[in-house]
């Protein structure tokens, strides 16, 4: 069963097979869920938090990265379960009301790891969720008051609503699928537009944080903006030259 692995002092990840959901701990009983995984995810995700030494109970609220199956498919069973609201940017907000997983077409990132996550989960995957109500809509450089301060990054591209969270007392990006840490740091799978989400990859770079977590993969544990930078900015020119 999933367990609750430990990032910094108030951040954890929950690793749900092929993605990740995490915890943010706001004092002694303040829990924030940040993402959901697939529809069916709820029984995982609160085993984790019981063996973490925590009550399902002590979650006061949802954040969602964006509307996709793998991150929002058991956010309508979570909030019927424990009655919390729902944050996620206004733009992700009207698809997660109306059950739409997300804006079509998506196209798949380069690389045969690519193809094959594409192929073997995400071309005959769900393209609907499960309707889920949004409480509150977030915008760009909102802050939400938990664990010293949540910074909402705006970052189109993945989906148009997608977004990224900064908690800056500890110097960690929640990227969700900004770009993903599976086999190194890449791409993503899929892209709405994958050269609008390079631009959004390189503001993210930007802001100061030293490590990051992903929807999928593994965390960078040092120079996790600089890594970034290193990584995409020259495939971001190389882009915009040809």
């Amino acid at each position: 069963m999933p367990t609750l692995q430990q990032i910094t002092p108030s951040l954890y990840q929950i690793s749900l097979g092929v993605v990740n959901a995490f915890i943010i701990k706001d004092g002694d009983d303040d829990l924030t869920l940040v993402d959901t995984g697939y529809k069916g995810s709820l029984p995982r995700i609160f085993s984790a938090i019981k063996q973490g030494g925590y009550k399902p109970a002590a979650i006061k609220r949802m954040i969602l990265t964006h509307a996709h199956p793998d991150h929002a498919g058991s956010a309508a069973a979570i909030k019927a379960e424990l009655g919390i609201p729902l944050l996620a940017h206004q733009q992700e907000a009207p698809l997660l009301n109306e059950g739409h997983s997300g804006n079509s077409p998506i196209s798949c990132s380069p690389g045969i790891i690519n193809w094959l996550i594409f192929s073997l989960f995400i071309k005959r995957g769900a393209s609907t969720i499960d309707p889920v109500h949004v409480d509150d809509r977030l915008n760009h450089l909102d802050m939400v008051p938990i664990a010293g301060g949540l910074q909402v990054i705006h970052t189109p591209g993945h989906s148009t609503g997608h977004i990224a969270l900064l908690l800056k007392r500890e110097g960690i990006l929640i990227a969700g699928d900004l770009c993903a840490n599976v086999a190194g740091l890449d791409l993503s799978t899929v892209y709405e537009n994958r050269t609008l989400a390079l631009k959004s990859i390189l503001e993210v770079a930007t802001f100061h944080f030293d490590k990051a977590v992903f929807g999928h993969g593994r965390p960078l544990k040092q120079q996790a903006n600089q890594q970034l930078n290193a990584k995409f900015g020259p495939m971001y020119h190389r882009q915009n030259i040809l």
